[in-house]
């Protein structure tokens, strides 16, 4: 058979309802990793969905507990070949955020997989369950296809705590790198560029998130009897936050910020044009560091926002001056500046500005950090070849991922150049009620990774060069 067949193959399962079958069950097993009392799905969807997909394509399949405390089960599965001299490594995420029940609008949930017109709605669907789904179903068509090869060897793991940080998952991948032996990485995860263009990237921003805490004394005080004499935190938390960023997002700390942007990045950014779709909101132009485009803004370039402010009760406010303030705050963050800084960068500079009582506090001990593969490198192209050839256009190439992955386990720990091909959009409620993918662009996604399967059974070893 030929590659077109198997190209023809993976679109066919979406076309003959396979994918939404699939997706179904999946989606059904509610796999929140923020959940305690969902500790059991967890390993249910390794066993019963992953497994069982797995190992009729001549995958073997072990679940590992996680080394860390409290963490999640991983499944590896493999399938060798003899003679075959590439291994790529592959990685999803089984676990999703938390369903947010009540929050979905009437006629669709979390659990139960529900088609409108060109979407699928359920928790999962876009992040991440969709996405292996449709890698997983790539593989079995190029196997197929090949009468039982790939022409390479395939590692995939299968992690249930993404939404929760990644515990446990370096240490995990640095204990089996020597026995995987992989040479290269392709997976799934995040958005498009934009919902009808192909995107490839190589990378992730980093995400450092950290508490900033005004704590005066125990206790609110009448206003009218100690207003203009006790402290307001929250006004104090106020002003620290304005020294951190201008008023129209521009950071103000130059630790926290790249000393400039690449020529690499730039060349490949000018042909991204940043967009969520009809659903999506419009972009803030005038927002951000100036003189930079959009796709340079957020993925070529640093971002801080506050994703949460409290001071007092702000559901029921009463006459009274708070005695606390707090502030959960993040940086996303790209290679070329040092994460190790960050916060003894922030105590320096509010100290310099006259807030010695804003206390700084990481949110977690273990954060996602910046990773980006070189535009140039020799398995980028061949990736961005493959795409081509399959569609017929060009797709993007994001130097890196707006949002954060625990890519730099992948690229650092386990030293491998890392490709991905996402299979969502920006627009996708992910992490939100009515999460849902687009029905194109995952027939697309099948098509991309059907032939991306077929190319490295074929490619040279240079590739992974």
């Amino acid at each position: 058979m030929s590659r077109a067949a198997a190209v023809q193959a993976a679109t066919d399962y979406l076309d003959q309802g396979g994918f939404t079958a699939d997706l179904a069950r999946r989606v059904a097993i509610p796999t929140e990793s923020q959940n305690p009392d969902r500790a059991a799905d967890l390993g249910t969807y390794l066993d019963r969905e992953m497994r069982a997909a797995l190992e009729p394509l001549g995958f073997t399949c072990t679940i590992h507990k996680n080394p860390a405390p409290n963490g999640g089960p991983f499944l590896v599965a493999e399938r060798r070949e003899a003679g075959a001299k590439k291994t790529l490594f592959s990685y999803g995420h089984g676990d999703v955020i938390r369903g947010l029940d009540a929050q979905w609008r009437s006629g669709i949930g979390p659990w139960a997989l529900v088609q409108e017109g060109e979407k699928l709605y359920g928790r999962g669907t876009a992040d991440n369950k969709g996405q292996h789904t449709v890698n997983i179903a790539a593989l079995a068509a190029v196997i197929k296809a090949r009468g039982g090869k790939l022409g390479f060897n395939v590692v995939l793991l299968i992690e249930t705590g993404e939404e929760v940080g990644s515990p446990g998952l370096d240490a995990f991948c640095a204990a089996q790198r020597e026995a995987w032996g992989a040479n290269l990485f392709l997976a799934s995860d995040g958005p498009r560029l934009s919902p009808e263009r192909p995107t490839l990237y190589c990378g992730s921003r980093g995400a450092m998130n950290f508490d900033l805490t005004v704590d005066l004394r125990p206790g609110a005080h009448h206003s009218g009897n100690w207003g203009g004499l006790l402290a307001d935190p929250g006004i104090i938390l106020a002003h620290a936050i304005a020294s951190i960023a201008g008023p129209t997002g521009q950071i103000r700390i130059p630790e926290w910020v790249p000393a400039e942007l690449p020529a690499g990045v730039r060349r490949a950014l000018a042909d991204c044009t940043v967009g969520g779709g009809e659903d999506g909101p419009a972009v803030d132009a005038w927002w951000g560091e100036p003189g930079l485009s959009p796709s340079e803004r957020v993925y070529g370039w640093c971002s801080f926002d506050v994703l949460a402010f409290k001071t007092g009760n702000p559901d029921a406010p009463v006459n009274a001056i708070p005695g606390k303030a707090t502030a959960h705050c993040q940086i996303r963050f790209v290679v070329g500046v040092d994460s190790e800084q960050f916060l003894p960068a922030l105590r320096r500079h509010l100290d310099r500005h006259g807030f010695p009582q804003v206390q700084v506090t990481l949110a977690r001990a273990a954060y996602f950090r910046a990773t980006r593969l070189d535009p140039d490198h020799p398995y980028v192209h061949f990736a961005l070849d493959s795409v081509e050839r399959t569609l017929g256009t060009k797709p993007a190439l994001l130097p890196n991922l707006g949002g954060s992955l625990p890519n730099d386990v992948f690229a650092d720990t386990l030293g491998l150049p890392t490709v991905w091909v996402p299979h969502s959009y920006a627009a996708c409620s992910q992490h939100a009620p009515n999460e849902h993918v687009l029905l194109p662009v995952m027939r697309q996604g099948l098509a991309m990774m059907a032939g991306i399967f077929w190319d490295l059974g074929e490619a040279d070893d240079a590739i992974a060069a």
